[in-house]
């Protein structure tokens, strides 16, 4: 589409949009499977961050500001379908602040999906050092087990995965939460049982960020749960296209 939004399934006939944020250090290709189980209900979009993959050669943001006005530029215009936000991680932040932007131009979204993330009000406890080195960064990814161990060795993969991450780590340390008015779509939060950085306190605390309603979803498995529970994900995202129990817990 451009720069910024990604589709792999065009679907001009599904009932909804499902706009997704990755998390850090991720790209949108890391959203492929959930686009797959989604098809048929929802057109996936999927935003890609500069400074990976075929955006490689460009500057890394620096400010969650301008990854929301990018976003929000980069959108296709409405068709009048729902759309609906979800963000894991880092993501879910940056889904939040899409929501806040969205709502306070008259376009609330029809749900918001908060996964991997406590809640956006919350202090964020200190777990790297700011910037954080390189041996830093690999003990973060091997204790959130998102990534092979043999790849965590492998020279090659560690220069190309380390600057995103970093760039991504120095975006969140500089992201100050500003409260604002309270989100009236659905908020949807998401939470592995075993998440090391994320406890189910910290996830049920985005309930305090809206005033419609709200559900709290405790899924098996560490920070990348999403991964063990796609056809579960996609059935709850899948409730708010048109006709469908928003409800649904799959």
């Amino acid at each position: 589409m451009n720069n910024w939004i990604r589709c792999f399934r065009p679907a001009p006939d599904a009932g909804i949009q499902v706009l997704c944020f990755p998390h850090a250090g991720g790209s949108a290709s890391g959203y492929y499977p959930l686009s797959t189980e989604l098809a048929g209900v929802a057109e996936t979009l999927v935003v890609q961050y500069p400074g990976r993959h075929d955006r490689i050669a460009e500057p890394f943001a620096e400010r969650f500001g301008e990854v929301v006005d990018a976003v929000l530029a980069s959108l296709p215009t409405s068709d009048g379908r729902p759309l609906v936000l979800f963000g894991h991680s880092m993501g879910a932040l940056l889904a939040f602040e899409t929501a806040r932007r969205l709502a306070a131009e008259g376009r609330s979204p029809a749900a918001l999906f908060v996964s991997g993330s406590e809640a956006a009000a919350l202090p964020r406890q200190a777990r790297l050092p700011n910037p954080p080195g390189d041996d830093d960064l690999i003990g973060e990814m091997r204790l959130l087990s998102g990534t092979d161990e043999e790849l965590l060795t492998d020279p090659e993969i560690l220069r190309l995965a380390l600057p995103p991450l970093r760039a991504d780590y120095a975006m969140l340390f500089s992201r100050t939460y500003v409260p604002g008015p309270p989100l009236r779509c659905p908020v949807v939060a998401l939470t592995g049982d075993r998440d090391p950085r994320v406890s189910v306190e910290g996830a049920r605390a985005w309930e305090r960020e809206g005033v419609g309603s709200f559900e709290l979803h405790v899924l098996s498995g560490g920070h990348f749960f999403l991964n063990d529970h796609l056809d579960r994900v996609a059935k709850l995202v899948a409730a708010y296209a048109p006709g469908r129990s928003a409800r649904a817990t799959g």
